[in-house]
């Protein structure tokens, strides 16, 4: 019987055009989709690039200055731009902390638009405040990105829904199906077969589809496993749609009843339920205000500017490697702000940690919540998987605060040891490293995945016994 049905669907799928169709869409949507995503890619990665050349060249300028001065020649610059002292260097001429994407961003632009990629901390700067860094835009906001993630967790399940929402009541409207009666299978099994048939076609040309786009985008065989992951996840997230077409169809008797139930249950998966934990998150562990922080942080500011000298014979007395070679006539205003950076961090860490707290819970409360909704499964997984989820972003702020401290660790040694920067110490300057998250290649989601389609299509074989009491033909 499966083989007939085979035979029977293919021929019809062909007749009705839907595979040529099917086709067609999905090269336009995965290829428009990938080629928008890789622009969006480059981009960032010639931003990254024109800011590294930026400092490649205040190196060059510096380097020449520091020659010029060791020379003792004449310099036509600011005094207090002068590389020679060591904290115009540690504000005039930083390090890019740049988050170079990943080979698979492309796939998903996740929190990539929200984020800055690239920061130059220096010694003046407040590392805290990365907390809060993004960009400004509105029109992005408002009308998202058209990647690949957006194909699969938004467009792809609305194909799915087109192509199985009548398979079992178009059989009914046109009378054809009083001769499925006199077959020896279940009216379960007959849908089934139909529908993983059109699953392994929607399958195939998937895979083709996006295998073919990536060759031709010219993915580097070296991250080949990373697609791989990509469409094994895909592959999970349409099942689970084909499930639940699956359940809908033995349960509705019209096809437009069929099509309003699956499209409600789209927006309730794929909007809806996705909104509610968003907002659900907010009530429960709502931000503190970011006024609250800035304010906090000025007052810190200007009442550590009044008890600098005080602050600074504090420091000291904690580092006597720096009492040793500081004297009360070269104590400049570097001295007491670099001192007192640390009072006022340490003044400002409960507002901060109260933020990174509440934050952290938020980012708990999806994770723990994501399996009541099979789009935010696909759509972290996706994220993770591209480099652009939060916990990413996350992980990228927290190595620039760490180098942060190390570039004003740097630097004051310098300072209190009234040492002069020369031109053999700027290879020692510290570098930056972005350190990408480890995946897991999205196993635990294809798995969550799995086992919801299982469930689905287990309830819906479960109601075999009902049809045969009333009979398969009673509903017409």
């Amino acid at each position: 019987m499966l083989r007939y049905n085979f035979i029977y669907e293919l021929r019809l799928l062909l007749r009705s055009r839907w595979i040529q169709l099917l086709s067609l869409l999905l090269l336009l949507l995965f290829g428009f989709s990938v080629f928008n995503g890789m622009g969006k890619v480059e981009k960032r990665r010639d931003d990254i690039a024109a800011a590294r050349k930026e400092v490649s060249a205040s190196d060059q300028a510096m380097l020449k200055l520091l020659d010029s001065v060791e020379r003792g020649l004449d310099v036509s610059v600011s005094p207090w731009t002068i590389p020679s002292s060591p904290m115009a260097v540690a504000n005039y001429y930083p390090r890019v902390a740049a988050m170079d994407p990943q080979p698979m961003a492309f796939a998903s632009t996740g929190q990539a638009d929200l984020f800055t990629h690239y920061v130059k901390p220096t010694a003046s700067g407040d590392d805290f405040s990365l907390n809060f860094t993004e960009m400004t835009s509105p029109v992005q906001l408002l009308f998202g990105s058209f990647d690949l993630a957006f194909v699969i967790v938004y467009l792809l399940p609305l194909l799915i829904i087109a192509f199985t929402y009548n398979i079992l009541s178009s059989e009914k409207e046109s009378g054809s199906l009083r001769l499925l009666a006199s077959q020896p299978i279940s009216i379960q099994k007959w849908v089934f077969h139909k529908l993983i048939l059109r699953f392994f076609w929607l399958s195939l040309l998937v895979t083709v589809s996006l295998l073919l786009v990536f060759f031709i985008m010219g993915i580097d065989p070296l991250h080949w496993n990373a697609v791989f992951s990509l469409l094994g996840l895909t592959l999970c997230y349409m099942l689970f749609w084909f499930a639940l077409a699956f359940l809908v169809n033995l349960l509705s008797n019209s096809s437009a009843k069929n099509a309003v139930s699956l499209l409600g249950l789209w927006v309730v998966f794929v909007l809806l339920v996705p909104s509610v934990l968003n907002q659900l998150g907010n009530t429960l562990y709502p931000m503190p205000p970011r006024t609250l922080m800035i304010n906090e942080m000025r007052l810190q500011k200007a009442e550590a500017t009044k008890q600098q000298d005080k602050i600074l014979d504090n420091y000291l007395r904690d580092h006597p490697e720096y009492a040793i070679n500081d004297s009360t006539q070269s104590r400049s205003f570097w001295h007491g702000y670099m001192a007192s950076q640390k009072l006022v961090k340490e003044a400002l860490a409960p507002i901060v940690g109260s933020y990174e707290e509440q934050l952290s819970k938020q980012q708990d409360w999806t994770r723990k919540m994501q399996w009541i909704s099979p789009a935010i499964i696909a759509q972290e997984s996706l994220n993770s998987l591209a480099g652009t989820s939060t916990q990413d972003y996350e992980a990228y702020r927290k190595q620039v605060v760490q180098f942060a401290e190390l570039w004003r660790a740097h630097f004051m040694p310098f300072l209190f040891n009234n040492t002069l920067f020369t031109t053999n110490d700027h290879d020692a300057l510290p570098q930056f490293q972005y350190q990408p998250l480890q995946q897991n290649g999205g196993i635990q989601a294809m798995s969550i995945l799995l086992l919801m389609a299982l469930v689905l299509l287990g309830l819906g074989f479960a109601m075999q016994s009902a049809p045969r009491q009333k009979g398969i033909l009673s509903d017409q």
